[in-house]
């Protein structure tokens, strides 16, 4: 198996992971009556569990170091995160699985286009094209067909 047949199968995984990640802080959400805190010990249980890998994996912690270095930009990584998954537990109980993934996947489209075009965060500018909006609003379609069905 080439590398990038081994990249679309990770991304794939990872993409099943948010929607199951999102029931499951849901139903977290249950037992301690809130969204937020639900959302409070999903990071705190990833956080032991990548502190664990790290250190199973023998990861040096020497470049932490680094951190204070990095740019603000590049701190928002964590809020983005707390933002999503916050915003996830709290919508999949009143819209749905499927219709909070749909819309939250719209969202995403419409952000990669603009970062690609404008080539913002440092990566590289892909301009957007016909094609590229028509994709957008396939995506959008479904949205409505999800939502209305």
């Amino acid at each position: 198996m080439s590398n990038n047949y081994l990249y679309i199968l990770i991304a794939l995984i990872a993409g099943a992971m948010m929607p199951t990640q999102a029931a499951t802080n849901d139903r977290m959400a249950a037992f301690v009556d809130g969204p937020i805190l639900a959302a409070f010990i999903s990071f705190f249980v990833g956080t032991v569990a990548l502190f664990i890998y790290m250190l199973l994996a023998g990861v040096s912690l020497s470049s932490l170091s680094g951190v204070r270095d990095a740019p603000a930009v590049a701190w928002a990584g964590g809020l983005l995160g707390a933002f999503f998954v916050a915003a996830a537990v709290t919508l999949v109980p009143k819209l749905g699985v499927a219709m909070t993934f749909s819309l939250i996947i719209a969202g995403q489209m419409i952000v990669t286009l603009v970062i690609d075009h404008f080539g913002l965060l440092g990566v590289p500018v892909k301009e957007v094209s016909i094609l590229r909006i028509c994709g957008i609003l396939l995506i959008t379609a479904g949205v409505v067909l999800i939502r209305r069905y």
